[in-house]
């Protein structure tokens, strides 16, 4: 299994945390595309460490950057099996994260953006020890129809997506809010007019607010 490298960032209140979040980047990113989300959230989260791991391969359709699976081929089913392939790396990742900062299995939230996205929704659902959040910005929802006899949780899930989005068409987004309803997961879904491929401060406030009612009960 590979073993992933990370950027770190928090508590912003010092001290040992109490909470982990682990920030997923999008194709042809790094770790440090998303950690400085990190004092954004800090604020809402000041006993959180945040990390944000590095894809385990280097981007493909790409000079630099990482990638947490080839997009090269995006037939449904080679991306269930590339998405498979790739889980066990941001498993481990999560699991030595846990360790390393001594918290319990179930002291953690999982965000992502487009292919990280991808990755979060995947493998939070899949884990035996439930996520607190699954926050998943502008992605999609891989190999829906294995959900239902994988999925081993019902964590709460976050979709934020602009409806300009040219990348990944907001449409992915609708579709995976139909299907986790339908394994009655809760879902809290946010479309922006007009914002493309990314990330704007209305969708980091839900984000905030997302995770503080997740961390609510520790």
């Amino acid at each position: 299994m590979t073993e992933l490298q990370a950027v770190r960032w928090g508590p912003e209140a010092g001290g040992a945390p109490k909470q982990l979040v682990v920030l997923c980047h999008g194709l042809g990113a790094d770790g440090r595309d998303l950690i400085d989300l990190a004092p954004a959230w800090g604020a809402a989260l000041p006993h959180a460490a945040f990390a944000a791991p590095d894809g385990p391969e280097p981007c493909d359709m790409g000079p630099m950057g990482r990638q947490w699976f080839s997009l090269a081929n995006r037939a449904p089913s080679v991306m269930a099996a590339e998405i498979k392939r790739a889980r066990p790396a941001l498993d481990g990742f999560i699991d030595a994260e846990l360790a390393r900062l001594g918290l319990p299995a179930t002291a953690y939230a999982l965000m992502g953006f487009s292919q990280g996205a991808m990755m979060v929704l995947y493998t939070g659902l899949r884990r035996a020890t439930a996520p607190r959040a699954i926050l998943a910005y502008s992605g999609a929802l891989v190999a829906p129809d294995a959900l239902a006899a994988e999925r081993r949780n019902a964590a709460p899930v976050l979709l934020v997506h602009g409806l300009a989005d040219g990348v990944v068409e907001a449409a992915r987004s609708q579709a995976a809010e139909a299907v986790l309803l339908a394994e009655g997961i809760p879902v809290q879904a946010r479309y922006t007019p007009g914002l493309d491929h990314g990330i704007d401060p209305g969708g980091l406030a839900a984000g905030a607010a997302f995770l503080t009612v997740a961390f609510s009960a520790m």
